[in-house]
Parts: C-alpha cells; sequence; structure tokens
C-alpha cells in the first residue's frame, strides 16, 4: 500500500499537473531556501526556483527511487542549477557591477559601527602592501574576477596569480595578526 507522499510522486511521475502544484506548494520554500543560500539574491533565487521547477518536470522520467529520496532529488537539482547560475558570466558582471552605495548599504544594514570600522579600515592593511600584491587583491577580492580573468587583465600567467594570491593573503594575515 503506497503512502500519501509516494501516490503524490507517482502522480507526479505520469504527468499529473495538479500532482506537480501540490509538489511546488509542499517543496519550493525549502528548495527557495538552498539557492538563496548559493546565489545571495532574492530575485535571483526565484529565477532559479522557477527554472528548478521546469527542470524537474521535464526530468520526472530520470528520477530512480532506488537512488535516493525524491526530495533529495529535486535538492540536486536546485543546488545545481544555483551553483551553474553563480558561474555564469552574466551573475559575475552583475556582481562586479554594483556601485559604491550597494556596499555602504551592506556595511549600514550589518548595524555595527565596529563592522563598518573594520571594514573601511581594511585599506590601510592593503596600502602596506606591495604593488602586485594590492592588484592581485584589488582585482579578486574587489572587482570580484577569477584568477584566470585576474590573469588576463595583468598580463601575469595564471600560475602567478595564484602564487601571488596565497602569498600576499599571508602577508595580510601576518600584518592584521590573524593566524
Amino acid at each position: 500500500m503506497m503512502t500519501q507522499p509516494d501516490l503524490l510522486i507517482a502522480q507526479f511521475l505520469e504527468k499529473d499537473a495538479v500532482a506537480f502544484e501540490k509538489i511546488y506548494d509542499l517543496y519550493s520554500e525549502s528548495l527557495f531556501g538552498v539557492i538563496n543560500s548559493v546565489v545571495h539574491d532574492k530575485e535571483v533565487a526565484e529565477e532559479v526556483l522557477q527554472d528548478t521547477f521546469v527542470k524537474i518536470w521535464e526530468k520526472s522520467g530520470k528520477y530512480d527511487p532506488s537512488k535516493g529520496r525524491f526530495f533529495t532529488w529535486m535538492l540536486n537539482i536546485a543546488r545545481n542549477g544555483a551553483i551553474d547560475k553563480t558561474r555564469s558570466k552574466a551573475f559575475k558582471n552583475q556582481k562586479k557591477n554594483h556601485t559604491s552605495e550597494y556596499f555602504v548599504d551592506i556595511l549600514e544594514a550589518k548595524g555595527s559601527f565596529t563592522t563598518s570600522v573594520d571594514a573601511i579600515g581594511l585599506k590601510k592593511y592593503i596600502e602596506a602592501l606591495e604593488p602586485l600584491c594590492k592588484k592581485v587583491i584589488h582585482f579578486l577580492f574587489f572587482k570580484g574576477y577569477t584568477q584566470k580573468e585576474t590573469a588576463e587583465e595583468l598580463a601575469i600567467p595564471l600560475g602567478t596569480v595564484k602564487t601571488r594570491n596565497r602569498i600576499c593573503i599571508n602577508k595580510l594575515r601576518e600584518i592584521v595578526g590573524v593566524s
């Protein structure tokens, strides 16, 4: 005898639109939470959630109960969609093009004066670094470039960017006094 959730899943796998709506109602909030924890943007998370349910519907024939629970299967589709979104060029470019007001709002939203001072105070530590370190950190951490993009921008080998990044971060740790 099938349980209520098993019956709902069976109906969904038969392409029952009503079962699909019920599954959406039951799981959309949980999937949205997972997606949003990856992309950190409500609008983008909503878009990925919609894409996730389209994929779930289209790939319903690929669900195999012997390989895992239905929710886990959906969760993997959602998480993979969110990760794919963060790797897309459009997503990366969107994150690079924030205005300074965006970052001020983030600092103010944290609510703590100490947090704001710490964030602003970072500049003095970076200024103590050598010029190549400043450039590498600028591209990787403040502009959001990948290591490959940074290598292209600075016209240096990718391996050099990786090594300099590690050296620069270690130097910053020494300056700040963090192990």
